[in-house]
Parts: C-alpha cells; sequence; structure tokens
C-alpha cells in the first residue's frame, strides 16, 4: 500500500478530477448560478447543496450510486473558492 502522503495526492487529484468533470457537465453553476428558482449568492447556494448532501448523507447515502462523502468534499471546495472570489471582490469572506 502506498503512503499516507500519497493516498492523499492521490485523493486530491480524484476530487479535483470529479470537480472538473461536472463542471463541464453542468457548467459553472456553482459558482456562476443562474438563479431561477434559487436566489443568493454563490457561498449561500453551496451552503444549500452542502445542506443537502448532509441530509442524503443522513436518510440515504447509497442513493443515486454517487459518493455523497465525495460530493461534500467536493463542494466545500467549491465554497473555499466562492469565498476567495468574494474576498477578490472586496466582499467579506
Amino acid at each position: 500500500m502506498a503512503g499516507t502522503a500519497e493516498r492523499i495526492r492521490a485523493k486530491c487529484q480524484e476530487i479535483s478530477d470529479m470537480l472538473v468533470s461536472k463542471n463541464k457537465a453542468y457548467g459553472n453553476s456553482a459558482l456562476e448560478p443562474v438563479r431561477v428558482f434559487a436566489q443568493g449568492d454563490p457561498e449561500a447556494l453551496i451552503r444549500v447543496r452542502l445542506d443537502d448532501k448532509l441530509s442524503r448523507i443522513r436518510n440515504n447515502p447509497t442513493a443515486f450510486g454517487e459518493d455523497p462523502v465525495l460530493d461534500l468534499v467536493g463542494y466545500l471546495v467549491l465554497l473555499l473558492i466562492a469565498r476567495e472570489d468574494k474576498a477578490a471582490k472586496g466582499g467579506a469572506a
């Protein structure tokens, strides 16, 4: 088995690959939401998605054949990016 450092790098690369793939499939919807039904800045809307993932982890973690923990980590990465974007525009981080 690979060492912990290598495993961390591999897992981070897996998360990166997933986020890039989903960004390609969905467009940049997490950081540039279309706001048809939901209103709010990207950070607030990502928090809603995080709540949804936490609910799925609690209620039915195997639904849809996806890994909700991996999705949760992905949304946390997007939340960090949304905060950086907000700070770059002069908002509070």
